[in-house]
């Protein structure tokens, strides 16, 4: 499909992270672009603002005319769309071309040199500081972003179209529409089995994905993961390896291992190992590519962040106030990891949402493990995102499973109350929900109250 010929493109779920960067993505190269989502949010708004027209009630009456051309019209939908969605039923009926969004992504890569992220976990932090990395270094590149970048406050990095660097995305098994010049895998700890079943299945896609890269193609793997590739690592023998790690000022030092030469006192700002990981496997990637040692060093001294990616809203002496999108049993270690590194000895009230009942039940174990580490634990209800309940399968089943002594069930409407009463010296709000909403208020409050 080319899509040069397309003139219209038309996004079903346009609020989406990684849909309405494609949406802005398009927009930028001068196609008319408009959508549906089913609620408001500060997304679709930052589209509106720009031109974009957004509507919120699934019916054809509110199609604009010109999208009644099926010949120059490219509709676009995310797997989140229910089936009966009237829109898209409209469009399939019709002769329209309707793709997923990893669909299209895929086309977009096949025509571009694309660096790749993959991994049940760290993709978003990952490509947002390989697409920073990349920018800093001139590269006539497009980053999509899983997530709104501190630095560009954005979720698309847009300096070119000869380049791309994209997330590739497990759910659904849509990364293997993906066709990469250079990819890695950060991870491949078991996820999403409402999809695939069992872990087996999930690991037989990233070796499928390992075969999508193009021909004389760089794969990198975490050293560890059964797939074969160059390696990279903290703090062992891996083919790029972080080593003589130093914390100063909240900060890593530290020197990378390449292999033709060692990288000295470098700087990086996101506190955790993990986030050092991903800063690590993005120097590699770049490196690949060809980006010089002094503009990656550069960049990656300057790189903020992903909000809601260990994202700091009050950071005082006696009070920090982090928020984090971490949504799996190992993600929450991480965090823990980090929290426990840059504040030894404080007090850590961790608040979290449990995203999905299918998660909730298959590592219920692990989430009451990695939740009791935190000196105090609120439990929200679980957020069903694309779900109905499964019986049984409730915060409090989870919450019972916690061996913290000071845990406790609380809704949304007595959440700044029951934070105000807490004694915790450093307080996280932790989950993939609606819990990101309740950030401003936290933040609010606890302002107030200091």
């Amino acid at each position: 499909m080319n899509l040069d010929s397309i003139h219209n493109v038309y996004f079903i779920g346009i609020g989406g992270i990684g849909m309405s960067a494609l949406a802005r993505y398009f927009h930028a190269n001068g196609k008319r672009v408009s959508g549906y989502d089913k609620t408001p949010s500060d997304i679709t708004e930052a589209l509106i603002d720009l031109g974009i027209s957004v509507h919120f009630e699934d019916t054809v009456a509110n199609l604009e005319d010109y999208l009644l051309n099926s010949n120059n019209t490219l509709v676009v939908y995310t797997p989140a769309v229910p089936k009966d969605h009237k829109e898209l039923a409209y469009f399939n009926n019709s002769g329209y071309r309707v793709l997923k969004r990893s669909q299209v992504l895929g086309l977009i890569t096949e025509n571009t040199f694309c660096l790749a992220v993959a991994g049940t976990h760290g993709k978003t932090t990952t490509t947002s500081i390989l697409g920073h990395i990349m920018n800093v270094c001139d590269v006539p590149v497009t980053a999509f972003l899983g997530g709104i970048s501190e630095n560009y406050n954005s979720n698309l990095i847009l300096n070119g179209t000869e380049v791309s660097v994209v997330e590739a995305d497990e759910f659904d098994r849509s990364f293997l529409t993906l066709s990469p010049n250079i990819a890695c895998i950060t991870s491949m700890d078991a996820d999403h089995l409402d999809i695939y079943g069992d872990a087996s299945e999930l690991e037989k896609s990233f070796h499928d994905f390992a075969h999508k890269l193009k021909e004389g193609g760089t794969l990198f793997v975490k050293n560890g993961l059964p797939i074969s590739g160059l390696t990279y690592g903290i703090e062992n023998v891996s083919d790029y390896s972080v080593q003589n790690i130093k914390i100063e000022n909240g900060a890593y030092i530290f020197d990378v291992k390449t292999p033709k030469t060692i990288l000295e006192n470098l700087e990086f700002n996101l506190p955790g190992r993990h986030n050092l990981s991903n800063a690590l496997i993005a120097l590699a990637m770049a490196v690949e590519y060809g980006c010089p040692h002094q503009q990656i060093v550069k960049a990656l001294a300057s790189y903020k962040g992903v909000k809601r990616r260990f994202s700091y809203h009050i950071k005082q002496d006696d009070l920090v106030y982090i928020d984090d999108y971490a949504h799996h049993p190992e993600e929450i270690n991480a965090v823990h990891q980090a929290v426990r590194e840059m504040y030894p000895g404080k007090q850590v009230l961790a608040i979290f949402q449990p995203h999905l009942f299918s998660r909730t039940r298959d590592f219920a174990e692990d989430f009451a493990e990695s939740l009791s580490q935190f000196d105090e634990v609120m439990l929200l209800d679980i957020y069903p995102a694309r779900e109905l309940p499964i019986e049984g399968v409730t915060a409090s089943w989870l919450l019972e499973k916690m061996t913290n002594a000071h845990k406790q069930l609380i809704s949304k409407s007595d959440l700044i109350n029951k934070v105000k009463a807490s004694q915790a010296d450093v307080i996280l709000t932790i989950g993939a929900g609606d819990i990101g909403e309740q950030v401003k208020h936290i933040k609010q409050a606890l302002n107030h109250e200091n």
